[in-house]
């Protein structure tokens, strides 16, 4: 029996069943899912507010650390960029599809709505890239599990809300979208539909345990989009949006980083996109992050962070 530490939310325990199911079907072996609640799933504050990154990780953390749980399947998009000391990331499986959606009234895409629409999203990054479209639309803060959040748009509050498709694709419900967000347009959270599965350190039984998942063109993926984000010293306060993906190139594969930053008005907005070799992954990121700083982007940040 191996124990597995998640968030209770419908979406988090689909996420870890699915981890579960791949362990069962590898190795044959017997796995918990472990509830543990969060102070991000307690709080209905703006994730601002509360602190943002960590929030939603570092009780599931804390219980691989006590031996609790014996590993922890987060969202990756969650977790801080930063190391955290006694746990390793042993595995990020293959990745969802990480583009957003919009869910809107009517069968309504994002270029449909009318002027002074409102738009629910509670990721400054959502806002920041929405408004720089120029569609004349009303962004309202938006928190909530997915059945809240579609229910703001059923229930007629909102006009729309925008999601993360891999969520939806999860729960297998992928069909209420109204329109699939092109990364020109909207640029995903970095990490964003991938998972992490993160065990103790010196836990070498279950290190090895969790290694059959891992992915490593996802692996490539999200270190260049994480280091990025590490270099621009941002979290999920900030509008930053990157999407890696490795492609086939000239001379074999190629790892492509595509990087957004802006402030909440969109207006600026700075776009980057750099490639290199998968192995080289984190550099790659760090060279795009420094590209961007070299534009402005740590007093595009600062506009929000400090407003």
């Amino acid at each position: 029996m191996i124990r597995l530490g998640t968030r209770a939310s419908k979406l988090a325990t689909t996420q870890s069943g699915w981890v579960a199911d791949r362990l069962r079907e590898a190795h044959g072996v017997e796995v918990e899912l472990v509830e543990i609640s969060t102070y991000g799933d307690r709080s209905s504050a703006p994730l601002a507010q509360i602190g943002g990154t960590g929030v939603f990780v570092a009780a599931v953390r804390e219980a691989v650390l006590d031996g609790t749980v014996d590993f922890a399947v987060h969202s990756l998009k969650d977790l801080p960029t930063g190391a955290a000391e006694g746990l390793t990331l042993a595995a990020v499986p293959v990745r969802e599809d990480p583009r957003d959606v919009l869910i809107a009234r009517d069968g309504l895409t994002l270029g449909e709505l009318p002027r002074g629409a409102r738009v629910g999203t509670g990721s400054p990054r959502r806002v920041s890239q929405l408004n720089a479209l120029g569609l004349g639309i009303e962004i309202a803060e938006l928190r909530g599990n997915v059945d809240t959040r579609i229910g703001k748009v059923t229930g007629g509050e909102l006009d729309a809300i925008v999601l993360a498709r891999a969520g939806l694709l999860r729960l297998g419900r992928a069909d209420e979208a109204t329109e699939v967000l092109d990364p020109l347009q909207m640029l995903p959270a970095p990490g964003q539909g991938a998972l992490a599965c993160e065990c103790r350190a010196d836990d070498d039984a279950t290190t090895a345990l969790l290694s059959v998942l891992d992915d490593p063109d996802t692996r490539a993926a999200v270190t260049a989009e994480r280091t990025l984000l590490a270099t621009l010293e941002a979290g999920c306060s900030a509008p930053v949006g990157a999407l890696a993906d490795v492609v086939w190139g000239d001379d074999g594969d190629e790892l492509w980083l595509r990087a957004v930053v802006g402030d909440l008005s969109g207006n600026p907005v700075i776009r980057r996109s750099a490639s290199g070799a998968p192995t080289e992954a984190a550099a790659l990121g760090r060279r795009l992050a420094e590209e961007l700083l070299a534009e402005g982007a740590d007093q595009l940040m600062g506009s929000v962070t400090t407003s």
